[in-house]
């Protein structure tokens, strides 16, 4: 049913119409906005559990590292083998745009290019596997890095793909079906009044002519 708020005249039909092609307009655009957001979305989520894997697995072979270092070396040589580190990390954050969605971007940087610039000790008094404990946590940090951007990302396209649909249900289901409404309605309504309009015309002409043939008719007589 029509709005009772509608009135029922060609200049707000003019506007239904235009409000009409606009909602299909938009539909289509944010129908095909979510069809490619959640392309991505599905792309970015089989990459995080890539990366949650890997992740997972690299601090699993770190700590087992660390656990076989501890028992074959002393307490107090482990933590002043690991008391100060060696290498340091700059991390650059941004941001790049990915259909109207803001996904975050880390860059990072070590103070030196140096890979094997990580070992804050000497391999006189410290095992092989505290070497691979601390080569496992450097290898891992890249992929952190990425999973945190991949996860962030999964979150913000996961909110705008929520936001997408419903904007799209709101088009579909209550917008686009309430302008036909009133268009139909407004159709209708004026093609109403103009058959009472034309009624009223052909009535009008009919008394005239009636009017004008009792006109002549009254000189006859008289005559």
């Amino acid at each position: 049913m029509a709005s009772t708020q509608v009135n029922p005249t060609r200049m707000e039909l003019t506007k239904q119409k235009k409000k009409l092609v606009t909602a299909v307009r938009g539909h289509k655009l944010l129908k095909d906005k979510r069809d490619e957001l959640m392309r991505q979305f599905l792309e970015l989520v089989r990459e995080n559990m890539e990366l949650r894997l890997k992740v997972e697995a690299g601090i699993r072979s770190a700590n087992t590292n660390f656990v076989i270092a501890k028992a074959g070396m002393s307490e107090e040589t482990l933590n002043t083998a690991l008391m100060a580190p060696k290498q340091e990390v700059f991390l650059d954050t941004d941001k790049k745009n990915v259909m109207s969605v803001d996904i975050p971007v880390f860059e990072y940087k070590t103070r030196t290019a140096d890979a094997n610039d990580i070992y804050s000790y000497g391999f006189a008094f410290t095992s092989s596997d505290l070497d691979g404990a601390v080569k496992s946590l450097a290898d891992v940090l890249p992929d952190m890095l990425r999973l945190a951007e991949v996860e962030k990302a999964c979150q913000l396209m996961s909110a705008e793909i929520e936001k997408t649909r419903r904007r799209v249900n709101a088009l579909e289901h209550v917008i686009i079906p309430e302008a036909q409404r009133n268009i139909k309605y407004i159709t209708m309504k004026l093609d109403e009044n103009e058959r009472s309009t034309q009624i009223r015309l052909m009535k009008v002409k009919d008394m005239m002519l009636e009017e004008a043939h009792h006109y002549k008719e009254r000189p006859a007589r008289e005559a």
